[in-house]
């Protein structure tokens, strides 16, 4: 039975709030926590970039104006970095796109307007409402569009204005853009298409605004999916997807649009499609997600190694020294097989965290290769920690999503098998 869902555990929890409650009410003098809690949101998250130094040494960076011949270097001397959130990351990228490429285009509902989160804002005065551009509501529209815009040579940025519309332009992009390379014998190819959308959950977005849709492409063999957890990796992946020679779907966390803010090179600057990125070294289990349930896999881990009072008696001690590998697989299609099989065969055990539902989801497809990959050296199944197989509620999001308690219970159970 799972650690903290067991009724005996609950109801110790339980009364651990009510006693510490009971604690506040007869001292005065208590200090109240803060609103947030004392554990790290995504502002405070260890995992942003907020010094210069450590985002211009962001791993994997490609320097648009380094010399592809020279030898591999970090050069921070002559660079600057400036203070963005993750919208602010985005239009950045789309900027220095447009401003290198007299091809590019940047199109969907209310793109001219700025978007409804504002990544494409001012784009239109800077660039001419000739490159940027509204459409009809027609997401079927906006993706064959798009890929007839590749297909002549154009870099076509397009918007859907959110994952949950995609839907209607899932035959333009599974059975078009993906395929037109293999059916055309390589004469043409929707290589030059990079759709934007924004996903995930925002807290109250409800069954039309809150979806995360990555699964669905899984299968769909020609495109890439890319979701990025901060601004230097927003700029840096979607930089890199609007010029990588394949379609791209690049998936935008609305929720981390303004709570992710880190300091971001100003200079244009790709990082690599197809590679995972390991945030904490670990040796006892690897905790692998993407997007937004990076933040609550942070705080899981932070639980997990220092539990507030009213967890103390349900963690075990000898559970607070495990060291778990934390890795944003950034890429969903392909995934880097590499580095999570290297990671599993070292650790022995793997926990997949992703919003969308459990079945048929990525996580798995991930788990199913895992374990073929790594089965004698698995120490435990493979868990995976996800939103519900229902609609996103209207009401209590946040019980839908894998918040970091559910995270945190995956993990003990993992680690005690």
């Amino acid at each position: 039975m799972p650690l903290l869902r067991s009724t005996s555990n609950m109801s110790k929890v339980s009364r651990c709030f009510v006693s510490l409650g009971k604690q506040c009410r007869l001292n005065s003098t208590t200090t109240s926590p803060p609103a947030d809690g004392h554990l790290p949101s995504v502002a405070s998250s260890e995992l942003l970039r907020t010094k210069r130094d450590s985002s211009l040494r962001t791993p994997g960076v490609i320097w648009a104006d380094k010399d592809a011949t020279a030898p591999p270097r970090i050069a921070l001397g002559g660079r600057e970095t400036r203070k963005m959130n993750t919208y602010q990351a985005i239009r950045d990228a789309m900027s220095i796109a447009l401003s290198k490429d007299e091809n590019a285009v940047v199109f969907g509902e209310d793109v001219a307007f700025g978007g409804v989160f504002r990544c494409t804002m001012g784009l239109a005065e800077e660039f001419g409402r000739e490159r940027v551009f509204n459409t009809p509501l027609t997401e079927q529209g906006i993706a064959g569009f798009g890929i007839g815009l590749a297909l002549m040579g154009h870099t076509a940025i397009a918007e859907i204005q959110f994952a949950d519309y995609i839907f209607p332009a899932f035959d333009q992009i599974v059975n078009e853009a993906a395929k037109i390379r293999y059916r055309s014998g390589g004469s043409y190819n929707a290589g030059g298409l990079t759709i934007r959308t924004p996903t995930m959950s925002v807290g109250h977005g409800g069954l039309y605004h809150s979806q995360s849709p990555e699964g669905f492409f899984m299968g769909a063999s020609g495109l890439k999916i890319v979701i990025p957890r901060s601004p230097v990796q927003a700029k840096g992946l979607l930089l890199g997807s609007i010029r990588d020679p394949n379609p791209v779907i690049f998936m935008e966390p609305k929720i981390l649009y303004r709570s992710a803010v880190e300091q971001v090179p100003i200079d244009d600057f790709e990082l690599p499609l197809g590679k995972a990125e390991v945030l904490v070294p670990g040796s006892d289990l690897t905790l692998l997600t993407w997007g937004t349930p990076v933040y609550h896999c942070e705080t899981a881990l932070h639980l997990l190694a220092t539990p507030p009072p009213e967890l103390d008696s349900i963690i075990p001690s000898s559970l607070r020294l495990s060291k778990i590998e934390l890795i944003d697989l950034r890429t969903i299609l392909p995934w880097d097989v590499e580095t999570v099989i290297e990671s599993v065969n070292r650790t022995g055990r793997l926990v997949i965290v992703h919003e969308a539902g459990m079945t048929a989801g990525a996580g798995a497809e991930i788990s199913a290769e895992i374990q073929k990959r790594c089965f004698l050296k698995l120490n435990a199944p493979v868990r995976r920690v996800t939103g519900w197989d229902v609609p996103v509620a209207l009401q209590y999001e946040k019980f839908h999503i894998p918040d970091a308690i559910r995270v945190l219970d995956a993990v003990m159970e993992t680690l005690t098998y």
